[in-house]
């Protein structure tokens, strides 16, 4: 993702992460795609985008950490209102960002006011409903990528918040955007050993009347990271 500017993710990460984001920008491209890579950090994802010729703003809660010296980073609270006029984006982009915020659905109600008709919010965010994340949930208390916060912190570094699949749903459908396409990045190999366990979670979720998939395709009891991408739903016009 750039020579000389490392992402403060896992490894990897940002690789994978690049042909998801391309392809759900192919839908929403024009001749200036303007794009905010929100929770910027030190600007790998910025600098990326624009040298592929992209329109790209920046923010962060800590502008100063900000490697790319070509564009400015907007300091930014990304709990609170965005600093950006309505409809003023064709995307925005969040890469490992949700789990640093606690108001979610500030977040996605700020992210639909600045996009513009059919623009789309592109996420990635720790998988807590891998096997590995349940068994770890079990054993400490904690999801995958999750662990005891410094509650005398405040500086939006720490993961805070956990959020399941369903509940991403709930809130992009309360804040005006449907759900697009949801991947992974890499399935883990301590959840791939207990993919055994796939038919009891089939058969326990029959017996309590859940919907299985939701929270139980193969992709989502195996895979790392989530990648989620969410379009701006058009309301009517009397609403």
């Amino acid at each position: 993702m750039g020579d000389d500017i490392c992402p403060i993710t896992m490894p990897g990460i940002h690789d994978v992460f690049w042909p998801f984001l391309v392809a759900e920008l192919t839908e929403t491209e024009n001749q200036n795609t303007k794009i905010l890579d929100a929770g910027a950090g030190y600007g790998p994802l910025t600098k990326k985008l624009y040298e592929n010729g992209y329109n790209v703003s920046a923010c962060d809660a800590h502008p100063e950490t900000f490697k790319f010296d070509k564009l400015r980073c907007e300091r930014t609270n990304l709990n609170n209102m965005l600093p950006y006029a309505d409809s003023s984006f064709d995307a925005v982009v969040a890469v490992e960002v949700l789990e640093h915020l606690t108001d979610h659905g500030r977040f996605f109600h700020e992210c639909r006011r600045i996009l513009k008709h059919n623009g789309k919010l592109i996420v990635s965010t720790p998988n807590i409903l891998s096997l590995k994340s349940r068994l770890l949930f079990f054993m400490s208390g904690f999801f995958y990528s999750f662990k005891p916060l410094s509650r005398g912190r405040d500086d939006q570094f720490q993961h805070v918040t956990a959020r399941t699949l369903d509940q991403y749903y709930y809130i992009a459908k309360q804040n005006g955007f449907t759900v697009g396409n949801v991947r992974t990045d890499k399935y883990q190999s301590t959840s791939k050993s207990m993919i055994w366990l796939w038919p009891l979670l089939y058969g326990f979720t029959k017996l309590k009347g859940i919907d299985f998939y939701i929270h139980n395709q193969i992709k989502i009891l195996l895979g790392r990271i989530l990648f989620i991408s969410f379009k701006k739903k058009v309301l009517p016009s009397n609403i």
